[in-house]
């Protein structure tokens, strides 16, 4: 039997940025860190990884496509990957999604390759981790799981991200730190509230100097 092989033409790249932002006190995608909006790192940093790009979120944002949950009501973030597997469920020569989170902007530059070439059958999802620490909606989904996604989703009254991959063959690729000139940086560091923002800043500048 041939290894099973997935290239950047069977991948499209979604952004996860339909949260509700509560700990901000405002919408993340918007949030500037720098010069640019969150999003924007988060479109620039995909895009260089994926051939196809979107985002997740109630309403336009930037020059990309928009894809929308499918469930009322903010129904958390597998809603949300959801909704990235149906739009690329539609694209031709498209059988996986990755997607990553908004509020994360600097995850690697390597992210999509790596959880790429961990993936050994079809059916199997990947996901990133690092310290130890698993990093599911940072993850490369087939797209034929969408139905099956779409079921849990509206059962499952928790909606762990967790508990949906405990149903399927998963495997977890761990990132390292990474260096920068003021110490390692976790690249799944995420901006949840305005102190975040502020040590944000500072590992853009650590990055950069």
């Amino acid at each position: 039997m041939a290894e099973f092989s997935l290239d950047r033409s069977d991948i499209a790249g979604v952004v996860l940025a339909g949260g509700r932002s509560q700990r901000m006190g405002r919408d993340k995608a918007g949030v500037m860190l720098g010069t640019e909006s969150l999003l924007r790192h988060a479109l620039t940093r995909l895009s260089q990884q994926t051939l196809l790009v979107a985002v997740n979120a109630d309403a336009a944002a930037e020059d990309v496509p928009v894809v929308s949950d499918r469930f009322p009501g903010k129904a958390g973030p597998m809603a949300g990957i959801h909704a990235a597997m149906v739009y690329a469920a539609g694209l031709p020569s498209i059988s996986h999604v990755v997607t990553v989170s908004v509020d994360c902007p600097f995850f690697p530059a390597d992210l999509v390759a790596r959880l790429a070439a961990a993936i050994e059958r079809p059916s199997q999802i990947a996901i990133a981790a690092s310290e130890g620490r698993s990093h599911p909606v940072f993850g490369l989904w087939p797209v034929t799981l969408a139905a099956d996604l779409a079921a849990w989703i509206a059962t499952d009254e928790k909606r762990r991200v967790r508990d949906f991959l405990l149903r399927h063959d998963v495997t977890e690729v761990a990132f390292p730190l990474h260096p920068t000139r003021a110490s390692l940086l976790d690249p799944f560091f995420n901006i949840n509230t305005p102190d975040d923002l502020v040590e944000a800043e500072r590992w853009l500048e650590a990055l950069h100097a």
